[in-house]
């Protein structure tokens, strides 16, 4: 499986289609959603379950070969290039993730 037009790999903000909330959950199951939002609360997680599990046999490890991830090319790497997650400012530390995640990580272990 490709991505839209057949590229392998991250996408840039630019790049995606400007998405509009239409007041009913994304993840198909029906519900109402609160203005601004594509999901009700925790259906983000069961959209994102649903679609490894249709398109991938439940397998991330496919997930990430089909857009072009694995050992030999990071998928964290490139979300930190892109710039929708960061490094861990900790030296020597290998965390990365969002700046939430980041801030989190480090008043736990930091």
């Amino acid at each position: 499986m490709t991505t839209l037009d057949g590229y392998h790999g991250f996408m840039t903000q630019s790049q995606l289609p400007r998405l509009i909330p239409t007041g009913t959950c994304w993840c198909g199951c029906g519900k109402e959603t609160a203005i601004g939002a594509f999901f009700t609360q925790g259906h983000d997680k069961i959209a994102e379950a649903a679609l490894i599990a249709a398109e991938f046999n439940g397998s991330v490890p496919q997930l990430l070969h089909a857009q072009g991830y694995g050992p030999g090319r990071s998928v964290i790497h490139q979300a930190v290039e892109a710039g929708v997650w960061e490094a861990c400012s900790e030296r020597g530390c290998w965390y990365k993730g969002t700046s939430q995640s980041v801030r989190n990580h480090q008043r736990k272990y930091h």
